[in-house]
């Protein structure tokens, strides 16, 4: 397997993931062009992919999707809530407007299962996928630590997780009060000390490869957030580096994993 995060942020998110002869990409939240460009630096390209699957339609997931559909003709899955406020669906070939159901088999041994995260989006989702007796999940653009959350990452090989903020640059930096609010708010992302609590609920198996993910650049630094869930996991008795691999996403350069 190998999972490449073209990009992570708030100014777009996309992720390729290959399991076995299956390639998917997790949304599509920068430019079309960039994607293109992206999985030609890993190795692949646009026409290789089998489906584009949508966690949630906000424009930093969504971004490059309408110009990709309309060009290589990818399936493209979403929930059916989310399906109603992606404004370019209407202009999509019928066979590339799939329905997400809660439990999928992608053949070639691959099977998906999506779960609720708490975000202000249309039925916002993360997504958990099986290959070969090994999990693979992400989990991001969520306000609140859940049960479902909890029982998704635990176990998992590698697992992309939203680490959005820290709690001081947030109150003290640029944003407006309503944004920050929104921000802090159960609809809306984990900080560095949230996602470090989550992963020290969580059971790590043989080992967890964990990229800390959607790190808002007037908020966060990768370096503070790595050092932040580093920090309260080894607080909580984990052995970073050996329990816990945590890896560093960014919004211009691709992070990888191949195992």
């Amino acid at each position: 397997m190998q999972i490449h995060i073209l990009a992570s942020g708030s100014t777009g998110n996309a992720v390729f993931i290959e399991l076995g002869k299956k390639r998917f990409l997790l949304d599509a939240g920068i430019s079309n062009r960039r994607i293109e460009r992206g999985l030609a630096k890993v190795g692949a390209s646009v026409g290789d992919l089998d489906a584009v699957l949508v966690t949630h339609e906000h424009t930093d997931h969504i971004k490059g999707l309408d110009v990709l559909v309309r060009k290589h003709g990818i399936p493209v899955y979403a929930r059916p809530a989310a399906w109603q406020q992606i404004p370019a669906r209407d202009r999509w070939p019928a066979e590339c407007r799939c329905r997400m159901d809660a439990h999928m088999d992608f053949g070639g041994g691959v099977y998906m299962e999506c779960f609720p995260v708490s975000h202000d989006a249309a039925d916002p989702v993360g997504f958990c996928f099986y290959y070969q007796h090994e999990k693979y999940v992400l989990a991001t653009d969520t306000g609140m630590i859940t049960s479902a959350m909890v029982k998704a990452i635990s176990g998992a090989r590698v697992a992309v997780i939203e680490s959005n903020h820290d709690l001081e640059m947030l109150r003290t930096g640029p944003y407006p009060p309503f944004l920050k609010h929104r921000i802090l708010s159960e609809r809306g992302h984990l900080s560095n000390l949230e996602t470090g609590r989550l992963l020290s609920l969580v059971s790590y198996g043989r080992g967890m490869q964990v990229f800390l993910a959607h790190l808002s650049q007037k908020n966060n630094e990768p370096d503070l957030a790595e050092a932040t869930v580093s920090r309260m996991l080894e607080e909580n008795g984990c052995r970073v580096g050996q329990e816990v691999t945590l890896h560093r996403t960014y919004p211009d350069r691709i992070s990888s994993y191949a195992g």
